[in-house]
This record gives structure tokens, sequence and C-alpha cells, in this order.
């Protein structure tokens, strides 16, 4: 294992739902750093999930991985890096959705790989290393 990563919000859904595909990384990556790191955004796009579906269980497993977890906000330095992202993406054609912008941003401000297996959107984002936690254990 490397260094710190910020988890996309597909890798820690796989995460929680113990995957065996992202499962063996997750754990792993725990032995090492104690604690996932991720956006704010994908604190909200997991919550939103869970009280769509009034999921109770995996919404008290959600705080309490949350509350063990290095969450992200969006500084102002996230947002000027997000903006100058769209402005890139839209100027070249490839425009992904702003809760993604806003995760890769998090990822260069702080100068973090990204685990996700939206690999077809981020590659869009220069400069973002990616890493896919589903792609082999």
């Amino acid at each position: 294992m490397t260094g710190e990563v910020l988890l996309d919000t597909d890798i820690l859904s796989s995460v929680m739902r113990r995957d065996p595909r992202s499962f063996p990384h997750a754990e792993a990556y725990l032995r090492q750093h104690r604690a996932f790191t991720f956006s704010i955004i994908t604190r909200y796009e997991i919550l939103r999930g869970l009280k769509a579906k009034t999921a109770q269980v995996q919404l008290v497993a959600f705080e309490r991985l949350c509350a063990s977890s290095r969450v992200l906000p969006v500084s102002e330095e996230v947002v000027a890096e997000a903006s100058d992202l769209y402005a890139h993406l839209y100027r070249s054609g490839e425009l992904i959705g702003d809760a993604d912008i806003l995760i890769a941003a998090t990822a260069l401000t702080h100068n973090l790989p990204l685990a996700s297996n939206n690999l077809q959107h981020f590659n869009r984002v220069p400069g973002l290393q990616l890493q896919s936690w589903l792609r082999s254990a």
C-alpha cells in the first residue's frame, strides 16, 4: 500500500457494502492509515442516497464511519481549483458533473490520488492521479 488516497463515492459505497473487489484494498489501506479520506461531497452523495432509501441501519454505520474518517471540506482553494477544472473541461467539450469536479478538485488541492471506478470521467481531469480499487484485489 502507498500513501493517503481520496476515496470517490463509488469506492466508499462499495467498501460499505463489503464488495469483495474493493474490501481487500480497504482493509489493507486501514491497516496502514487507520482512517479513510474522502470529500464532504462524497459524504453528501452517500447521505442523500441512504436517506432517500430510509436505510437507517446503514445511515448509523455511515455516521460512525464518517466520525472515524478524514472528511475534507470544500474550501476556497478547492472552489478555485474546481472552477479552473470546469472551464478547462467545458472548453474541451469533455464536461463532467459538478460533484465529480469538486471531488477531483479536492484531490488535486490536497495532492492526493483519487480511488474511483469512474475512470472514464476522471481521466479527463489533467494532473489527477487515479486508482481503481474495483479492478483487482
